[in-house]
């Protein structure tokens, strides 16, 4: 199997319980935090949307500044972010169709003006930075449907939720 495929299949599933996620938050509870510390559901819910859509940007460029080059997402509905998980998802699909084995092992860097936060191969930059980034906030989301009471749906698996206990 190509690394094309192998992302391919991996970005696809995680993508699907994203919008698993997402279509169960709750409409009127997009300024909930659990904690003083903690994102806003909808900040959060924001910053996963951002995290899918990284992907595309990790394989397709070698530089990317916090100082210059962020600019925090701030949409206000689920089926807003649904739109642009589905849309980059898109963009994203494209980038690994054109991606060669030797551009995945390239290195992508991570910026805050002249301060390197990680330098590495764009397999890395994939796993650590987007992947791994994104499953953790999205489980961020999942807490905060469960302390909102609202069923959470299962993602790697049937969630205790859908198995009625």
């Amino acid at each position: 199997m190509s690394i094309q495929k192998a992302l391919t299949i991996e970005i696809e599933r995680e993508k699907n319980n994203t919008l698993r996620i997402l279509n169960a938050l709750p409409k009127d509870k997009f300024d909930y935090k659990p904690h003083p510390k903690s994102m806003t559901l909808g900040e959060l819910a924001n910053h996963v949307v951002e995290l899918h859509n990284w992907v595309s940007m990790v394989f397709t460029t070698d530089v990317f500044d916090f100082h210059t080059d962020y600019k925090p997402s701030t949409l206000q509905t689920a089926e807003e972010l649904i739109e642009v998980l589905e849309a980059g998802h898109l963009k994203n699909l494209n980038s690994l169709n054109t991606l060669s084995d030797e551009t995945y092992l390239t290195n992508w860097a991570l910026k805050a003006g002249e301060h390197v936060i990680v330098d590495l191969p764009k397999a890395g930059a994939f796993r650590f930075i987007v992947a791994n980034h994104l499953i953790h906030h999205r489980g961020q989301l999942a807490l905060y449907l469960r302390l909102l009471d609202v069923p959470v749906p299962g993602l790697y698996g049937p969630s205790a939720d859908e198995q009625g206990k």
